[in-house]
């Protein structure tokens, strides 16, 4: 789903991004609510980025990219944690691109979210290729979501990848050692 969000362009810079988990919900611009086999899941769209909604059977998440004032906790290139008996892996990158790539770029995300049942993107007035937009996967016990924050002043693109899946029987009183897996999803870039 692609829709316009009708407020002024909050973000300013890739590096005014935070991370936080267990946040409540926040004000949202657009939501999107999926009923998923192992969870509900809602995606939704900030005046400054994205939060996602999870909760099933084994507990509850609640993930915030966003511009938070006064956060101290930057965007991280990596974390993992436990979250009662699921284990939390997220990642973030942030591309560079040049003014004709980045616009290239845009389109692609833009498009594929626009066109794919579980994904939500807004863009942003002022600049067609201000948006932010997400997808989410699920299937064997684990739910996975992609973000894509664009700042086209900066040729920047904030991605980030989520993977919250059951935690192994028997390992839940041992910390995971193991590094997150490498999954490539073929139909989102």
């Amino acid at each position: 789903m692609l829709t316009t969000i009708d407020t002024a362009y909050t973000d300013t810079r890739a590096d005014d991004l935070a991370w936080a988990l267990g946040r409540e919900p926040l004000p949202a611009l657009a939501v999107l609510d999926l009923q998923l086999s192992e969870a509900k899941v809602q995606l939704r769209l900030l005046g400054a980025s994205h939060q996602v909604l999870l909760e099933g059977g084994r507990g509850a998440c609640s993930e915030t990219v966003a511009c938070i004032p006064g956060s101290s906790t930057p965007l991280p290139l990596g974390v993992a944690k436990r979250l009662g008996a699921w284990e939390y892996e997220f990642a973030a990158r942030v591309e560079t691109l040049s003014q004709r790539s980045f616009a290239g770029r845009a389109q692609e995300l833009l498009a594929l979210v626009a066109d794919h049942p579980r994904g939500l993107a807004g863009t942003f007035p002022g600049s067609p290729y201000a948006f932010t937009a997400m997808v989410v996967q699920s299937d064997e016990g684990q739910v996975r979501w992609r973000t894509w924050h664009a700042y086209p002043q900066e040729g920047r693109l904030v991605v980030t990848r989520t993977r919250v899946g059951v935690m192994p029987q028997g390992a839940q009183g041992v910390p995971s050692r193991r590094r997150p897996k490498r999954h490539r999803e073929p139909s989102v870039p």
